[in-house]
């Protein structure tokens, strides 16, 4: 895996562990083959690994993502207890 598209992929993304899930899932995709999610979005020399076909593609904007909005945390109530 090319040490510099990792960078410029992380800018894009911006949360490593993020990052890792979307390039793991798209190799699942690209090693499967067969239809049109099986092809590189990107032209790409022969001798490129999936990985880095996968972060070049994130670079070029050709694959989108959408990270769920956080919600905070609530603490919850505690019930009473009756004393017998």
């Amino acid at each position: 895996m090319n040490a510099e598209l990792c960078k410029e992929a992380l800018k894009k993304v911006g949360s490593p562990n993020v990052l890792i899930n979307i390039v793991s899932r798209r190799v699942r995709q690209l090693n499967a083959g067969g239809g049109g999610l099986g092809r590189p979005l990107v032209d790409v020399p022969a001798s490129m690994g999936l990985a880095d076909i996968a972060l070049t593609e994130i670079i070029q904007e050709k694959m989108g993502w959408i990270l769920p909005e956080e919600v905070a945390a609530v603490r919850p109530i505690p019930k009473k207890r009756k004393k017998h």
